[in-house]
């Protein structure tokens, strides 16, 4: 990677865990300038120290709730009067689900998109307006291969991610004369947290690891990946074990898919 990524002004969310935490070390190694959010300040700060002590330029902790979407453009401006601009954000925070779509109340489903969908899409757009001024900037979300597909026990979270294509793919277009860049990754199973704090048809987490989760691949190795990926401007990304096979084999042999993933191990 060279020197692509220092002195980068950097912001990830979802930075206290998972995906989000192996991208904050790896940027900091390469010598960038990082800004930290997620809810929960006190591992923010965890990771912070750490990414300090492996070469970061800087590190800025900024508590986020993707949640609280009418708070997210005071914080924004909070950001930028800090670091005067950003040159990558790194959209990785967010929810997943375990549960039928029967036994999901809507409540449910709402919190799903209004975390992972309308969090994402607030603080792009926040922010979206200083890249333009600044004809800079790099927007890489983390969707997810069930945004290419659905499976059983995800149908809020697969159509989150979903959403979430469909929104940044229109964006990339209606950015096509600008310098701006958007890429899109797509992990299969990575080895975090994910599972665990899954929402449930009751909307509490689910409090235990996937068979599925724990054999992914790990952060670091996803973190890699997404690096790489910006760094070589690509749109779109696809990463994981044998499941990444879904996609070639819904686009190719749809019917064949459908009677596939019905039956489907996603857990």
């Amino acid at each position: 990677m060279s020197d692509f990524f220092q002195n980068k002004r950097i912001w990830i969310t979802g930075a206290s865990s998972g995906i989000g935490e192996a991208l904050a070390y790896l940027c900091a190694e390469h010598g960038a300038h990082l800004i930290l959010s997620a809810r929960k300040e006190p591992d923010l700060r965890r990771v912070a120290t750490s990414a300090a002590e492996k070469g970061a330029a800087s590190v800025l902790v900024q508590v986020l709730d993707l949640a609280e979407h009418g708070a997210i453009p005071d914080i924004v401006r909070q950001v930028l009067q800090k670091v005067g601009k950003v040159d990558i954000l790194v959209n990785c925070g967010g929810l997943s689900q375990r549960g039928l779509a029967l036994d999901t109340p809507l409540d449910v489903d709402k919190q799903l998109m209004n975390v992972n969908f309308f969090g994402t899409v607030a603080l792009t757009k926040a922010l979206l307006p200083s890249m333009l001024t600044h004809q800079l900037g790099h927007i890489v979300t983390v969707t997810s291969l069930t945004g290419k597909f659905g499976t059983p026990l995800r149908s809020s979270y697969a159509a989150t991610k979903h959403a979430l294509h469909g929104f940044f793919d229109s964006l990339r277009a209606e950015l096509g004369q600008s310098p701006i860049r958007i890429t899109l990754v797509c992990p299969g199973f990575v080895r975090t947290q994910i599972s665990v704090n899954a929402l449930t048809g009751s909307g509490k987490p689910q409090g235990t690891m996937d068979d599925a989760t724990d054999k992914g691949i790990s952060p670091e190795a996803a973190a890699l990946r997404i690096l790489n990926a910006v760094q070589n401007g690509k749109e779109e990304i696809w990463f994981g074990g044998k499941e990444v096979l879904g996609v070639y084999i819904k686009r190719f042999f749809p019917a064949y898919f459908s009677r596939l993933i019905r039956k489907a191990k996603v857990t």
